[in-house]
This record gives C-alpha cells, structure tokens and sequence, in this order.
C-alpha cells in the first residue's frame, strides 16, 4: 500500500514541478501584447496571437468531427453490431491506427488532404489529419466506459419498453459519460500538443484573420481561414526553440498549459450539467 502511494504522489510531485518550472522560466513573458500581437522583426514585437487562433481553431474543427464520428463508431460496436469477423476486423484497425506514429500520419495527410483533394496547406487539412489520429483513441475509451455500465441497466431499460436508441441515450450514455470524457479529454491534449503532423499538413504561419470593414466580413475572413495554412502554438514553441527563443517558447508552454487546464474545465463542467439534465431518471420518468 506504501508503495501505490508513493508512486502517486511521485506522480503529483513530477505533474507540479514540470508546470512549476514552466511557469517559472515563461510566465514572465506572458502579456496581453504577447497573446494579441505577432512576431514581427521589423517591429521588434514578439506575440502567438496568430498561434492561439490557429490552436482554438483546429482544436474546434477536430473535436467537431471525431467526437460524433468517434463516439457513434463505439456505440454501434458495442451495442448494434453482432460479435464476428467485421467486428474484430474494425477493432484489430482501430488499435493499429493508434500506435501509428503522428508523423506518417502527417505525410499521408499531405499526400492526401493536401496533394490529392487539392486542400495544400491548410487548417481544414490539418483538422482532418488530427481528426484520423484522435479518431481510435476516442473510440476505444467510449467502448471501454460503455462496456462498464452494468448489463441490468439495460435490461432493466428494455423490460419497461424504451427503445434501444432511447435506452442508449438516456440510461447508457449518461452513465458512460465520465469514460468518454476521459477519451475527449485525451484527445483534446494530443491535438493541442501536435506538432510533427501539423508542419506536414498546416504549416506554421502565425498570421492573425484579415480584419474587415464590417461584422460579417470579419466572421468570413475567419471561416476562410480554415483554407489558409497557419502554425498551432506547439508549431511555434518547437521553432522557437530551434532559434534559440527560451523565454518565448516557455512563454507560449504556459499559454499551452492554461489552454489544456481551461478545456478540462469545460468538459468536466458540461459533463455536470449534462449529468443534471439526463440519466436514469428520464426512463423511470422521474
């Protein structure tokens, strides 16, 4: 017992020191003229503004389309398709494309997304190539808490005449939702922290969206910018490290780190509410 312990407080200690020392050498450097503003030799002025919009956004796109593929994939799985060769085909995939290294990913999706559909470098073509890296991750964790759930639920469900989609929904998702958050959350940490694919597929310009004359020609320029190419801060931390920048690559880790802490914040507080509003409850009309 001393020893599981130890080791979770070696854990703790190791999660605080890296983030103390992090903070420590960077959070100096973080302003909001360095959050707002770009990196600009002829103006002196050091910024990741352009590398937050570019990490929000295809921290959005991603999530957007792997979080419905993913999570749909794991509850036909699990609960529709019936146990043979396909089944076992699909999972033996899907446990393949995790362990595949993120830069052979990035060179399919610049072959692919870039080359083939003709997308270069983009965002969306990022996106996709994340989307296809997170993809197994989300569904393996969503299987893996669905399975948890324990199997009187859903008889208990059935027996009083829900449909399996409302039983799905209302008793099995709900009760599997910390599962899948974790998956979610795992995912989110990987595409904000992705590098190697992302200089394959987005590039690493830091350019903020072209600012408009008018409301609407701004939210266009800004849903155009998913067709232009654009570095994520972890693009940016990984070449400023190379040009010997330290006080700004541990400026944009803090940056990395508070964006991390705020998105598993969001999550976990949704999860709350979510919890609040469905559960067992709506099948025994409660």
């Amino acid at each position: 017992m001393a020893a599981v312990y130890g080791a979770a407080s070696m854990t703790i200690f190791l999660l605080l020191g890296i983030i103390g020392y992090v903070f420590f050498r960077g959070f100096r450097m973080v302003s909001l003229r360095f959050l707002v503003s770009v990196t600009d030799s002829l103006k002196g002025t050091v910024g990741i503004g352009g590398n937050l919009v570019n990490t929000l956004y295809i921290l959005g796109l991603t999530l957007g389309s792997a979080v419905p593929a993913g999570v749909g994939a794991a509850i036909y799985l699990n609960e529709y398709a019936k146990p043979g060769a396909l089944v076992k085909l699909i999972d033996f995939t899907t446990e393949t494309l995790a362990g595949i290294p993120s830069v052979i990913f990035g060179l399919f999706g610049m072959v692919f997304f870039g080359g083939v559909l003709g997308m270069g470098f983009s965002l969306i073509s990022g996106s996709l190539t994340l989307t296809l890296m997170v993809l197994p991750l989300i569904v393996r964790n969503t299987q893996e808490a669905l399975r948890a759930v324990p199997e009187g639920y859903r008889s208990a469900a059935l027996g009083m005449g829900a449909g399996r989609w409302y039983m799905i929904r209302t008793v099995l998702l709900p009760d599997a939702l910390p599962g899948i958050l974790t998956g979610v959350l795992l995912a989110a940490g990987r595409i904000v922290g992705e590098s190697a694919a992302l200089l394959f597929t987005a590039g690493s310009a830091g350019l903020l969206p072209r600012q408009g004359e008018t409301i609407r020609e701004n939210i266009g320029n800004l849903i155009g910018k998913a067709l232009e190419p654009g570095g994520t801060l972890s693009v940016e931390l990984y070449l400023q490290m190379q040009e010997g920048s330290f006080e700004a690559a541990f400026g944009t880790g803090c940056v990395l780190i508070l964006i991390t802490f705020a998105v598993n914040l969001l999550f976990r507080l949704a999860a709350g509410q979510m919890k609040k509003g469905g559960g067992r409850g709506a099948v025994y009309g409660k």
